[in-house]
C-alpha cells in the first residue's frame, strides 16, 4: 500500500487541527498523482501512468502518461514519450509527442523528434532532431525513427519560441537562422 504525503500528515495531525479527514480526502482526489522513478531505479518496458510522472533514474522503452512527464537532470531515458506536457532536464533519446508544451531545460539533451503545440528550449539545452509544431500533436512525427531528420541546435531565442521559418505549414525543418 502506498501513502501520499497528505495521508501521512493526516495520520499525525490531531483532529482539532486543519480540515476534517473527509474534507482532506476530497481535496486529495482533485490533486493529480505523481509517480516517481527514483534515482537508483532502472526500468525497461512500458511505463503507463494515469497521472504525472517524474523520472530521476533510467528508463528504456515506452512512456505513456495522461499527465505531465518531467525528466530530472540526472535522468537517462531511451524511450518514446506520449504525454500532456514534457520537461527534459537530463539525457533523452527517442521521440516525444505531447498535446501541449515540450520544454528542454538548461543542461538537458534531446536526441530525437518532438511533436508539440509549443516548444521551449532554454539556453544551454541541446536538441538534435526534428520539431513538428502541431496544434493537435496527436500523431507521431512522420518518418520518426528513420534517422533522416534534420538536426537543430537549440540555444537560440528563435528556436526557444518555436518561431523558425518552415518549409511546410506547421513543420520546422530544424534549421534556425538568428540575425
Amino acid at each position: 500500500m502506498m501513502f501520499r504525503r497528505q495521508d501521512a500528515e493526516a495520520l499525525h495531525e490531531g483532529s482539532a487541527e486543519g480540515p476534517p479527514a473527509s474534507k482532506r480526502r476530497e481535496e486529495d482526489m482533485t490533486d493529480s498523482e505523481v509517480t516517481i522513478v527514483g534515482a537508483g531505479a532502472r526500468l525497461e518496458g512500458n511505463v503507463v501512468s494515469a497521472g504525472s510522472l517524474r523520472i530521476d533514474g533510467q528508463v528504456k522503452g515506452q512512456i505513456n502518461a495522461e499527465g505531465d512527464v518531467a525528466l530530472s537532470p540526472q535522468s537517462q531515458v531511451d524511450a518514446d514519450i506520449r504525454a500532456e506536457n514534457v520537461s527534459v532536464g537530463g539525457r533523452f533519446k527517442g521521440n516525444i509527442v505531447v498535446k501541449g508544451k515540450a520544454h528542454l531545460a538548461r543542461g538537458g539533451r534531446v536526441d530525437g523528434n518532438i511533436t508539440s503545440k509549443t516548444l521551449v528550449i532554454e539556453e544551454g539545452g541541446i536538441f538534435h532532431g526534428q520539431s513538428i509544431m502541431d496544434a493537435a500533436a496527436s500523431s507521431p512525427a512522420p518518418g520518426a525513427g528513420s534517422g533522416s531528420g534534420a538536426q537543430s541546435s537549440g540555444s537560440s531565442p528563435a528556436a526557444a519560441q518555436g518561431t523558425a521559418p518552415s518549409a511546410a505549414a506547421g513543420k520546422d525543418t530544424g534549421q534556425v537562422k538568428v540575425p
